[in-house]
């Protein structure tokens, strides 16, 4: 910024800036000074100030960074190889597609006394823009839209929003080439392994597909979960891109650096290209299991076994669990006779392996959430996992105990401990905006289906209901949460973010299953507290 001072009258000793730009090694500056020739006389010169130092502190930082900027983006190039050539066609493909459906909507509103609307104007950084070049850039992007829509702690809430459309359902690949993969994983014929394949998938997602199978001999019920074909390259020359980019962006501005976006471009790598390779999905799974094993839960919850003598990186092959999803109220009456204690035992699983888990479940939406025909709670698909910190979950302790007895002064001290920040918080006012925040939980819509139908036979009339939530509003309650902390200063990490959606999931399992129950502070839901419980069930 440029300040100009105007000095009337006699003036003190002394030089006065009056023109004064940070990232330039020159100031222009007024002296003012008592001359024999008369008073108030000023002198204008050019001299070179304290920001040469600064200038050439940068610039001696920046000749220091750069043979590592270099190697950073040799060895990169290197893992990336060809298909980072095929990425950057399809990438301008994909630019020119959607960047012709931006020009003809602007050329719509252009002429409009209003002129471009505000989503326009950005082009194609825009959500809505942004989002439809990630849905034509394919799986990595829309993987990447996933982590943005869940991820309210790290983008604006505008993104996190729009990208809540890239969790509609991917069309699946054609079984040939999902039976190419196997062969080529399984390193045998199919049918040496299994009995029969079944060629329509039960779910596909933007990474993978998953199929029903038959071991052959033991007659045992599976699923295989396939890596779609072409994945991996994709994967990791998109995302060494978006890291080179990054990098150059940070070494060009380094007031960028501030913002960690490598910190977070890796973040998210590591956590995309964990949940691509199966074998540490896999490791995820085990370590549940052993966890449940140790704590005496095998008769209340389980989750798959593992087959990994039928299991590689692109591969998993997992028993077949046969059940519900939480939300499907006729289905569990049918099941067990108290849906309400089915649901404490999956609140007092999931809550006992935040400490007791090397990581934790984190994404128990109602497919990956079923009550099994036996009676268990069966917890499926560990891609997604988390992690916490000791000084994470006692901050996160003190806020849930603090949500159940809606004490928000000690709510907004533990949120102040969690979050980073450089600046003091008025607690007392966070405390009143969070209360406004949470009165509103109460609120949120939750749509119980309710249909009826006459049985032929009997005569006798059939009642089903289950449970729709929107995804979004549940999105929108946790924004206003982040907002509001960001007013703040604070921000967040990224395991609070995942604990919170859980906590929503549980939320709205809750209303269904058992209205009258707070899930925390009823007795029967046990909350782990003791750091020192945290054990080594990996």
């Amino acid at each position: 910024m440029a300040g100009i001072s105007v000095l009337r009258g006699t003036t003190a000793y002394g030089r006065l800036p009056l023109f004064h730009y940070p990232q330039l090694p020159v100031s222009i500056s007024v002296s003012a000074s008592k001359q024999k020739y008369g008073r108030g006389k000023f002198s204008l010169f050019a001299r070179y100030s304290q920001s040469q130092d600064v200038f050439t502190t940068r610039l001696q930082d920046s000749i220091e960074n750069l043979p590592k900027l270099v190697e950073d983006i040799i060895q990169t190039s290197i893992n990336t190889g060809p298909r980072g050539a095929l990425r950057l066609a399809q990438g301008i493909q994909a630019v020119i597609g959607v960047g012709s459906e931006w020009l003809a909507d602007a050329s719509k509103t252009a002429s409009s006394p209003s002129g471009l609307a505000t989503e326009l104007q950005l082009g194609l950084l825009s959500p809505v823009y942004l989002r439809k070049l990630f849905e034509r850039m394919g799986a990595t992007y829309i993987k990447l839209g996933q982590l943005i829509a869940s991820a309210p702690t790290l983008f604006p809430p505008e993104y996190v929003q729009e990208f809540q459309y890239c969790f509609d359902r991917a069309p699946s690949v054609p079984f040939q080439e999902i039976q190419a993969i196997l062969r080529e994983e399984l390193g045998k014929p199919i049918d040496s392994v299994f009995e029969y394949v079944d060629p329509t998938p039960l779910a596909s997602a933007s990474i993978a597909q998953v199929h029903g199978a038959r071991i052959k001999g033991t007659q045992e019920d599976v699923v295989i979960k396939v890596l779609k074909p072409g994945i991996e390259d994709i994967l990791v020359a998109d995302l060494n891109f978006v890291y080179v980019v990054v990098r150059i962006l940070e070494f060009l501005s380094p007031e960028l650096s501030r913002a960690s976006l490598v910190a977070i471009v890796k973040d998210i790598r590591e956590s995309m290209l964990e949940e691509v390779d199966f074998k540490k999905e896999a490791k995820n799974v085990e370590s549940f299991k052993r966890y449940l094993e140790a704590m005496g839960l095998t008769r209340q919850a389980t989750a798959p076994k593992v087959y990994p003598e039928y299991s590689t990186t692109r591969v998993l092959t997992m028993e077949r669990l046969y059940g519900v999803p939480l939300t499907d109220l006729n289905s569990i009456n049918t099941l067990v006779p108290n849906p309400e204690t089915s649901l404490i035992t999956a609140l007092n699983v999931w809550f006992g392996s935040l400490l007791a888990c090397e990581s934790f479940h984190a994404d128990v939406h109602a497919g990956n959430l079923w009550l099994l025909r036996d009676g268990r709670i069966g917890f499926l698909d560990f891609g997604i996992v988390g992690r916490i910190s000791p000084k994470t979950w006692g901050a996160m302790e003190i806020f849930l105990a603090s949500l159940a007895t809606e004490e928000y002064e000690s709510m907004a001290s533990s949120l102040i401990d969690m979050g980073a920040t450089s600046q003091n918080v008025d607690s007392k006012a966070f405390a009143r905006d969070l209360e406004n925040i949470f009165s509103s939980i109460q609120d949120l819509d939750t749509e119980i289906i309710v249909a009826a139908a006459r049985e032929p036979n009997t005569n006798a009339t059939a009642v089903s209901a289950n449970l729709r939530v929107d995804e979004r509003q549940m999105n929108a309650l946790f924004l206003d949460l982040v907002r509001v902390s960001e007013s703040y200063g604070l921000r967040f990490p990224r395991e609070f973010a995942l604990l919170m959606k859980q906590l929503l999931y549980f939320d709205r399992y809750t209303r269904l299953l058992a209205p009258n129950l707070n899930m925390l502070r009823d007795q029967r839901i046990t909350i782990a507290s003791n750091q020192s419980s945290r054990s080594t069930y990996r």
